[in-house]
């Protein structure tokens, strides 16, 4: 019996080759996108949970408070001391170990080989307790406890030492820290939240030349350490959580903040569960950019819409084709079917399609994988298919898509009766052109949605990457800067600025990108006492030309001026959202006001205009820039004033001249701000792309239906055309029905593709206005589609001899 419906099913398919490549090939399709999507989203949730201890480490996150009780700035890391008051003060905490993150010159003290390095970590040896450390030479734990002791990553040590043992071997870091080479381990996966290259001693931290004992144990103000913690039990958090602002009041003065006699009114800590960081944290001073809940959210319901769209088509197509099959069904229930026979038979033909369809899907999949790598930077491996969860869902896939899409057609053509449909009085009436018109009106309506998202998309996208910036970021040059520089700057700027290339030239501790600005503490005089600020307000050290260099414009006072000797020391520029947030709505105001900054008094002697340093995800923050001591800048900002290709090889040749032994690398500033939004650009264009595909499935599955129906329609439009009608008034009255179908459609989209893509928009502090221009373009979108569609089987069935059509009778 089995045998016998598979080769009816495989008879069926073979006899009908355009319908059943338009469901196989619609089917196929969107299968493989499900699949990608699949993929992409399992990639993203699986972050560091390769750690065997994931489910019991958290990191410890630390915010502050405005007077009206909000959050005015949530830091990933938290000072120093906390590390070992927590492990002192709960039993529960396992092992804690505090880090420090930093970028730093590392030189191979015997080949002299000098690079610039962002994956240095400071960490406790508690760190490879809590962590899966994957070792392959040396113990991690041993070489955490030596002060002046690193391990590498295979990669580093690949890198520095590629055809000698690295262990034993010294590295000196910011060309004044001598480190041995003490182990090496395998670099962190790739679904990490973290990636060090070099692991060094916490306990180096110590010396006072580096950062100083006294300071990890008092610096409260310092929040650069990110601190993860080991509970003995996961279950332990909330009560843990619940004790944290009694531990701050224990510890934490009372005197740090004047408006409360408890700290933890003013400051928190959180416990932050180590699966959650990639996915559902978005903080300051995160260690990399993290990703997006709501965005695998969207991408999971754009899998499933494809995968709806391309069953709809099934349905839709299998029900069209339904007088075409009656015969079959009346000759069968003749000859003794029952009726669960002929249902079994067409739910086994929906499977045998959806099953030829996902190996199909297989195919594409492993074609477009590449593609999907290389666009996401990502290293996704059909060896994921041996996961068994992956493999699972590619066997259940067919069986499911097919008995869920296949239910309705089975259902549908069993129910016919053997002697209507043998009498052949089974008319076109007799069909359900409601349940294929309500399909039709819901796969448009999810195209319009998706067309208008895409349309915002790229709007607010390029809305960000034109705006205003309020700063000059053309021909901005970005060098890192090195320690060993800093006694030579000024000559080294003198002779940059020999070049008629070169307009000017600062150093500042961060440069406006996307990177998150440090904080600390802020009071200003009032009523001749000084008071805490209500929010917390960000600093930028900067030197004197820093401001002139990005032209950013005063709105009150004067820029810094090496003519006062006071500038350097007690002199402070806010910006106008820090003047406003301390009450100065006139940036007068603010001039000659006392400023305490981190514990250093100084005057306000400038108001600079608002301008981005930040994302525009957020509002421009309040800042205050300072001159700090020449080890507080990490990076110089050159100013080009002609011709690109001289000024940089005339930056290059200064940097030879001055460091030959550090390699010269820069950045165009346009290009960090260009990066900053490449997170957003790339998901736009991931959702872009299936968006396409969602679309392209949908316009094959009208294109079957139009075929179908001029089909259907032969005998009707030879009697039109021989009674005169032209092919253009054959071709409208075809399309009419199918566009009156897209027109509501729309009406039914525009509504939820306003709502949700309002709700996206709220996530930026600057952003487009939703105008109605997109929602009609994106109508004239769907109609132009629907008309294309329809338009080639309409065209070929009003083209056709009258004579053919009525012999169809």
């Amino acid at each position: 019996m089995l045998k016998n419906y598979l080769k009816v099913a495989l008879r069926n398919l073979a006899r009908n080759k355009v319908y059943s490549a338009i469901n196989i090939g619609g089917l196929a399709i969107g299968i493989a996108a499900c699949m990608l999507i699949f993929l992409y989203v399992k990639d993203e949730l699986s972050y560091d949970r390769h750690h065997s201890k994931a489910d019991r480490i958290y990191r410890v996150t630390r915010d502050f408070l405005s007077d009206d009780g909000s959050v005015s700035l949530h830091l990933a890391r938290v000072a120093p001391p906390f590390g070992p008051l927590l492990q002192q003060d709960f039993p529960e905490i396992e092992r804690i170990a505090r880090t420090l993150h930093t970028v730093l010159t590392v030189e191979d003290a015997e080949k002299q080989k000098t690079f610039r390095e962002e994956g240095i970590f400071f960490a406790e040896p508690a760190f490879a307790d809590i962590f899966d450390i994957n070792m392959l030479k040396g113990s991690a734990h041993k070489a955490l406890q030596e002060p002046y002791s690193i391990l590498l990553s295979d990669k580093m040590a690949e890198k520095y030492y590629p055809y000698e043992e690295a262990v034993g071997k010294v590295l000196r870091l910011n060309e004044t820290l001598t480190f041995k080479v003490s182990a090496v381990f395998k670099s962190f996966p790739e679904n990490s939240h973290m990636h060090p290259d070099f692991l060094a001693s916490f306990s180096t931290l110590n010396d006072t030349t580096v950062y100083g004992a006294e300071a990890l144990k008092t610096n409260y103000g310092n929040n650069s350490f990110p601190t993860y913690l080991l509970l003995q039990s996961d279950e332990q958090t909330k009560s843990l959580q619940a004790q944290l602002p009694a531990f701050l009041d224990r510890h934490l003065s009372a005197t740090d903040h004047a408006r409360s006699h408890k700290p933890s009114e003013f400051t928190n800590l959180y416990l932050q569960k180590l699966t959650d960081i990639h996915l559902k944290s978005n903080l300051d001073s995160e260690l990399e950019v993290n990703g997006d809940i709501d965005s695998i959210m969207v991408l999971g319901a754009v899998a499933i819409v494809i995968l709806l769209i391309a069953s709809i088509n099934y349905v839709n197509l299998s029900t069209a084709r339904s007088t075409s099959r009656a015969k079959e069904v009346g000759v069968r229930k003749v000859i003794g079917a029952a009726k669960h026979n002929l249902v079994l038979q067409f739910l086994l033909e929906s499977v045998l399609i959806t099953t030829i369809a996902t190996i199909l899907a297989l195919g594409i999949t492993e074609l477009a994988l590449p593609w999907l790598n290389e666009f996401t930077g990502k290293n996704i491996t059909t060896a994921l298919l041996s996961d068994k969860w992956v493999l699972l869902l590619v066997l259940a896939l067919p069986l499911v898509v097919g008995v869920l899409a296949g239910l309705y057609p089975a259902f549908y053509l069993s129910h016919f009766q053997a002697a209507t449909v043998l009498k052949g009085s089974l008319s076109s009436s007799s069909k359900n052109p409601m349940l294929r018109k309500t399909l039709v009106v819901l796969q448009f309506s999810i195209s319009t949605v998706l067309i208008i998202a895409t349309g915002i998309i790229y709007q607010q996208l390029m809305y960000m990457q034109q705006k205003d910036l309020g700063f000059d970021s053309d021909q901005l040059v970005v060098l890192p800067n090195s320690s060993s520089l800093t006694p030579k700057y000024e000559a080294f700027k003198a002779e940059l600025m020999k070049s008629s290339a070169i307009q000017g030239a600062g150093r500042s501790l961060l440069v406006p990108t996307d990177q998150l600005l440090n904080s600390m503490g802020a009071q200003v005089s009032k009523g001749g006492s000084m008071a805490p600020t209500s929010t917390t307000i960000k600093y930028v050290a900067v030197d004197h030309d820093m401001l002139d260099v990005y032209k950013v414009k005063m709105a009150a006072g004067r820029n810094f001026d090496r003519k006062f000797a006071s500038d350097d020391t007690a002199a402070y520029i806010v910006n106008e959202a820090a003047a406003r947030m301390i009450g100065w709505h006139d940036p007068n105001m603010a001039i000659g006001q006392t400023l305490s900054y981190g514990g250093n008094n100084g005057r306000i002697i400038g108001v600079a205009q608002d301008f981005h340093f930040e994302s525009l995800h957020k509002e421009i923050s309040p800042m205050v820039f300072m001159i700090s001591n020449s080890q507080g800048y990490s990076n110089i900002s050159v100013k080009v004033a002609g011709d690109t290709k001289e000024a940089l090889a005339h930056i290059e040749e200064t940097w030879q001249e001055f460091l030959p032994k550090v390699p010269f690398s820069y950045q165009f500033m346009d290009d960090l701000y260009e990066k900053s939004y490449q997170d957003e650009a790339k998901k736009g264009q991931i959702f872009t792309i299936f968006s396409c595909i969602a679309i392209v499935i949908a316009c094959l599955g009208l294109f079957g239906l139009a075929s179908f129906t001029t089909v259907q329609r032969t005998k009707e439009i030879g009697v039109r055309k021989v009674f005169g009608a032209s092919v253009s008034g054959i071709v409208a009255l075809i399309s009419k029905d199918f566009l009156k179908l897209v027109l509501f459609a729309n009406l039914l989209a525009w509504p939820i593709a306003w709502y949700a893509m309002r709700k996206w928009l709220s996530d930026f502090a600057y952003r487009i206005d939703i105008s109605t221009d997109i929602f009609l373009l994106a109508t004239l979108v769907a109609f132009a589609v629907a008309m294309v569609t329809v338009s080639y089987q309409a065209i070929k069935a009003a083209s056709s001899n009258p004579v053919d059509a009525l012999r169809t009778e």
